[in-house]
């Protein structure tokens, strides 16, 4: 029978080595990210899908040492140098704008006017985030 706190054991084993967090092994074995979560803090056991794609993923992981604990990881007949998976490069961090806003001249907007010249306004009403609002009548 699996041992849940085990399973969890190899499992970060397994992140370590490969130096993966549990959501990019998730991208590696196209895997649902809150299962794996759910894995490694222990919740939830493994399913046999997972445990299928993460051997067909890692060829140095064998069934007898994820599943019972017997065995070596990574296997004695995986070689080793295996290559640890790439980490996607950090996206660069922006350089902070000129404040651009200041050099912009502010025209007022002029209203179109009304075709006939009788139309005049009866109301304004201005609605806040908040959900309240304030009318203003002529």
């Amino acid at each position: 029978m699996l041992n849940s706190k085990d399973f969890t054991k190899r499992l970060e084993k397994i992140l370590n080595f490969y130096g993966l967090t549990a959501s990019a092994l998730a991208e590696e074995i196209d895997f649902n990210r809150s299962t794996i979560s759910h894995l490694v803090s222990g919740r939830n056991k493994p399913s046999l899908e997972f445990v299928m794609k993460l051997l067909q993923k890692f060829p140095e992981i064998t069934m007898d040492w994820l599943v019972f604990g017997k065995g070596s990881f990574p296997s004695d007949g995986a070689s080793k140098s295996v290559e640890k998976i790439q980490k996607p490069d950090p996206i660069p961090t922006l350089k902070k704008p000129q404040n651009l806003i200041s050099e912009a001249v502010h025209e007022p907007e002029k209203l179109p006017e009304s075709k006939s010249g009788s139309q005049q306004i009866d109301r304004i009403v201005i609605f806040y985030a908040d959900g309240t609002f304030k009318a203003y009548e002529n």
